[in-house]
């Protein structure tokens, strides 16, 4: 088949474009998935350059092209903290159709339109606080054929298009967990990052809930972001405590971090909540824990994923109640061309790769 292989921690030359690569098999528990889109994350561009390690101090782009010399192979540079194994089969998202099961699966759920959970349980024994990340921990979607557990692939009734649907998984499911963490209801919600894949869903997510949102994004995707639901847009950079006012807001969605970060505390109001799920404009900050005390502050690191979140996910788009946008897509082989587009921040919204058809009788 064909796939992409991440052959080691570093720049763009080490995705390296197969069409030779063995279909996998699927294990007990398994199935085996065609896939017909695969969304492309930060976490692809995070675990290939190695960013995850902890000597690793600056934002993503700094190092997004072309690596780190620090992070060698071998490191721990993955989201659980070790090293990871290579060649590994990257792509956190998965659109596609089961098109053969393994031991102990059903065969009835051959046929099924599905999309592949991206922190995945299954493989830690849905033990708390324990989960696996699809296309790190072990291989995902960048290939024609990919395997997943079957307890965390999901059928899912939809006339969304592949691209579509492959938007959702990683995305969606982050921003959900960070709103499903928080509690959040019909409160003012303000989102970093906004425009991004995360951000955009986060927006959407937040409205579905009754939130009223303001955004951070570049002045040049401001009607893209409110278009997407947003009711206020501030630029990049902006003075938010001056924006918006010291204690002002009930909920921060954060996916940037970086030298704002702690005036997104002085927003706060007293007893608010503070999530955090991705760090792009570095990962570290300089925090005035008189703030977080004084203010009752509760902070939330979300990796993990209660199960209810992707099964929200998959009932939210079955009753339409979100709709991703794709910015573009690209065929598989040119997953360079579309991480050097994704890491320009020109689009709004998720790009996705598409790969070659295979044949497979549906």
């Amino acid at each position: 088949m064909s796939a992409v292989l991440l052959t080691g921690h570093g720049g763009l030359d080490k995705l390296e474009y197969r069409t030779d690569v063995p279909v996998p098999s699927p294990r007990p528990g398994d199935v085996l998935i065609e896939v017909g889109a695969a969304g492309i994350n930060n976490t692809d561009i995070n675990t290939r350059i190695g960013w995850y390690a902890k000597q690793v101090t600056a934002g993503t782009e700094s190092g997004a092209a072309q690596g780190f010399d620090s992070v060698a192979d071998g490191d721990r540079a993955s989201w659980s903290g070790t090293a990871l194994a290579f060649p590994r089969i990257q792509g956190a998202d998965v659109c596609g159709r089961i098109v053969a099961v393994g031991e102990g699966v059903p065969a009835g759920r051959v046929g099924e339109r599905v999309l592949v959970r991206t922190m995945l349980r299954a493989p830690v024994g849905f033990a708390p606080y324990a989960c696996w990340t699809y296309g790190s921990e072990c291989d995902g979607g960048f290939a024609q054929y990919a395997t997943a557990p079957a307890a965390d692939t999901y059928a899912v009734v939809s006339d969304w298009s592949d691209a579509e649907l492959a938007a959702v998984p990683c995305a969606y499911s982050t921003a959900e967990n960070m709103l499903h963490r928080t509690g959040t209801g019909a409160e003012h919600v303000l989102v970093t990052g906004a425009s991004g894949g995360v951000g955009l869903a986060a927006v959407q997510l937040a409205k579905r809930r009754g939130a009223t949102v303001t955004a951070v994004c570049s002045a040049a995707k401001a009607a893209d972001v409110l278009a997407q639901g947003a009711d206020r847009t501030l630029d990049r950079g902006a003075d938010l405590v001056a924006e918006l006012g010291a204690g002002s807001v009930d909920v921060v969605v954060d996916l940037v971090a970086g030298p704002q970060w702690p005036s997104l505390l002085e927003v706060l109001r007293t007893g608010g909540r503070y999530a955090v799920a991705g760090a792009i404009g570095g990962p570290i900050s300089e925090i005035d824990l008189r703030t977080v005390y004084l203010k009752d502050l509760t902070l939330f690191g979300c990796t993990f994923q209660p199960d209810a979140v992707f099964e929200n996910l998959v009932s939210y788009i079955e009753r339409e109640e979100i709709r991703p946008v794709v910015a573009a897509t690209f065929p598989l082989a040119e997953i360079a061309t579309a991480q050097q587009e994704f890491l320009s921040k020109k689009h709004t919204g998720k790009l996705v790769l598409v790969p070659p058809a295979t044949g497979h009788e549906r």
